[in-house]
């Protein structure tokens, strides 16, 4: 058995389909193929059940999938290791963060450290913070930054990064603009604004807001910041955000929300024990959190 058949198998268990796993890998289909048939006749075992559609894994090939991770995950920390001995970084570093993440200068972060480590092959993924958790969970990205609850946080380690109280925000003239605080009770009348579904900003507004039995009526749901905000000031609805998503915006008013109101967390995710390479490890420390 060849480390490259494993990796190959990877490409394929996570793809799901055997053109973009050889894409992925930069070889083609046809080696790509006689590589995984190669396997299977070693293990005696399918690995995958294949259509003209779809490729799934048969039982056997999910049995091998966690060992596969881990045999060239043991590899790639033992050519870190090595590297380390002489003064050196390298292997790659895969980063995952959600769309709006406005506490940190990620960008910067990133770029100082390739800086830092320029034979670090540095990957990053955007996405929502459910799929970036699982995402972690499973060993496809070293770390992320999420929003998310905290006690949805399961089989990863998590460190927090800020959190603050989410505010009402309306527009100038709407009658509860003037008030200093507000119950989410007081809004069940309102029409809202919001993120998409997935959105971890979203999930916990709704999570507020079935805790005390509201259910909201939602005209918009959006995917971006600006979009969300400018609505709210064309009087197409109310949201409640992080005050850091409306730091600069002059055209809105901001009301605090009194005794249920949810927090906004933003956390840096990493498997159970921690950064898994040395990349990782680099990265995080940089980040001295």
């Amino acid at each position: 058995m060849e480390l490259r058949q494993l990796e190959y198998f990877l490409a394929v268990a996570e793809e799901r389909h055997f053109t973009r796993a050889a894409q992925r890998v930069h070889i083609v289909q046809s080696g790509l193929s006689a590589s995984v048939h190669a396997l299977e006749r070693e293990l005696g075992a399918p690995l995958f059940l294949r259509t003209t559609r779809h490729v799934e894994l048969t039982e056997e090939g999910r049995a091998l999938v966690g060992e596969a991770r881990a045999v060239l995950a043991a590899v790639e920390s033992a050519r870190d290791a090595v590297a380390g001995v002489r003064g050196l970084l390298r292997g790659r570093l895969s980063v995952g963060t959600i769309q709006a993440l406005p506490v940190i200068d990620l960008p910067e972060m990133l770029g100082r450290f390739c800086r830092c480590h320029p034979d670090v092959e540095l990957s990053v993924r955007q996405g929502p913070a459910a799929g970036l958790v699982d995402e972690v969970r499973n060993g496809r990205l070293d770390l992320a930054f999420v929003t998310h609850p905290v006690a949805s946080l399961r089989g990863v380690a998590h460190t927090q990064v800020a959190a603050e109280r989410v505010l009402m925000v309306c527009p100038p003239g709407h009658p509860l603009a003037a008030r200093k605080h507000v119950r989410l009770a007081e809004l069940a009348d309102e029409t809202f604004v919001e993120f998409q579904p997935d959105w971890a900003t979203r999930i916990i507004v709704d999570d507020a807001f079935a805790a005390v039995g509201i259910e909201r009526r939602i005209a918009c749901e959006v995917n971006d910041v600006p979009t969300l905000l400018d609505l709210v000031v064309h009087r197409l609805g109310i949201t409640i955000v992080p005050r850091v998503l409306v730091v600069g915006r002059t055209d809105l008013c901001f009301v605090a929300l009194r005794g249920e109101a949810p927090i906004w967390e933003v956390s840096l995710i990493t498997p159970p024990g921690g950064p898994a390479g040395a990349a990782a490890r680099a990265f995080v420390e940089m980040l001295r959190l």
